[in-house]
């Protein structure tokens, strides 16, 4: 991959950081976008912005053949048979919460369990407290080990008749963990189980198809993988999302409404309440679009090459810990050192032009397990190179050296 050619197609990556050149190193956060997807979504507003879905003039029909061709691309872009398995949602947490609310209420009872485990984003733990609170289940947790991987023996311990639901990260955002999905997936639907999967984070790194893992739902975020904020992905088997209530209602989502009742549209839009999100979906096609053109296995190879380099140089760093295994991860490397708190580290990187994450990254379970109030984390993407990583230890040993 030429890197230095993916650069120049991101805006800000001109500018400078506290006046040094930016190191963008928080990709798991939120990434950056690319000139074509900042463009797509100006050019939408520009030249065929219309109402989607209600309108039968011009720019309407242009503007809901972009939206739908778009849901035919991510329905392509994660392997799934039928663009109508598509919904788009504001983010991933939307989606979870979705599928927590639309079908939890009506599938939970008392001493039903929903297990999810010890290293999941609060995106994948509140919705799951909120609804076993509100129907009388239960909520229960996967043990993950030492090493930062999930144990297996707990999974299967804990895979009883009463598990209605399994939700799971494919990819840790503090850990980098990567979870073998398919075996999961297989031994909780031989329980019936249902499984619900967090893609946040595995989306952006390699090729995902939903066929293969099996899973029930699969959500997944646009700004973490080049597209704008605002826009989510649910994917859902179609018998499913055909027994399900919707989970907002309004406009689009109807098909009949009566002075006392009303009748729902069709899947995928039954979970479109409004007028939708038409140009950062849009946006989202485009970034996927990006994706495709570099390669998703190019992408992969890219990250797991600087990731390792990081890793082992990470490794050299006395006085340093870091969380999660060394090998079967995505690029994410997060630490502490020894004495030194992570948010002035973070502070002192960034006045030289490194931007990283210092915090709980909305994993409060997981620190408490980790037993830390906070720690560092390294996460890259297609815009990093070897000479940044370079940089950014140099620079963390000068810090280190400073604040002892």
């Amino acid at each position: 991959m030429n890197i230095e050619k993916i650069k120049s197609q991101f805006p800000i990556l001109k500018q400078k950081n506290r006046g040094k050149k930016l190191i963008y190193l928080d990709n798991a956060a939120t990434s950056l976008k690319p000139l074509s997807v900042i463009e797509a979504e100006s050019d939408f507003y520009k030249n065929y912005y219309g109402s989607v879905h209600r309108s039968v003039y011009e720019l309407g029909e242009k503007a809901t053949n972009a939206f739908e061709g778009a849901r035919n691309k991510v329905a392509k872009f994660i392997g799934s048979k039928d663009s109508s398995s598509i919904i788009f949602t504001k983010g991933a947490t939307e989606a979870i919460n979705l599928v927590a609310d639309a079908w939890g209420f009506s599938n939970l009872g008392k001493d039903d369990i929903v297990l999810i485990t010890e290293m999941e984003h609060h995106a994948n733990i509140v919705p799951w407290q909120v609804i076993t609170k509100r129907t009388g289940a239960k909520l229960d947790y996967i043990s993950i080990k030492e090493d930062g991987t999930l144990d297996m023996e707990s999974l299967k311990n804990k895979l009883t008749d009463k598990v209605k639901m399994l939700s799971i990260t494919q990819a840790s955002n503090v850990l980098g963990t990567i979870n073998p999905l398919k075996e999961i997936t297989y031994l909780a639907h031989q329980n019936n189980t249902l499984v619900m999967v967090d893609g946040c984070q595995s989306t952006p790194h390699f090729k995902i198809d939903v066929q293969e893992l099996d899973c029930d739902f699969f959500a997944f975020s646009g700004h973490k993988m080049l597209g704008p904020t605002g826009v989510g992905v649910l994917y859902g088997k179609q018998d499913l999302l055909e027994e399900m209530e919707p989970y907002q209602t309004g406009g689009g989502m109807i098909k009949e409404v009566g002075l006392q009742e009303s009748t729902w549209n069709d899947i995928p839009y039954k979970f479109e309440a409004g007028s939708p999100n038409s140009s950062q979906v849009i946006g989202l096609s485009y970034a996927i679009d990006f994706i495709n053109e570099l390669g998703i296995n190019e992408i992969t190879k890219h990250t797991e090459m600087i990731s390792e380099y990081a890793f082992k140089e990470l490794s050299k760093i006395d006085g340093i810990t870091i969380y999660g295994p060394s090998q079967n991860r995505i690029s994410i490397v997060s630490f502490n050192i020894d004495g030194i708190h992570s948010g002035d580290i973070a502070q002192m990187l960034d006045y030289e032009g490194i931007t990283m994450r210092s915090g709980r990254h909305c994993c409060s379970p997981l620190m408490d397990k980790l037993d830390i109030s906070s720690c560092l984390r390294l996460s890259l993407y297609i815009y990093n190179d070897s000479s940044e990583i370079d940089l950014f230890i140099e620079k963390l040993n000068a810090t280190i050296t400073t604040l002892s």
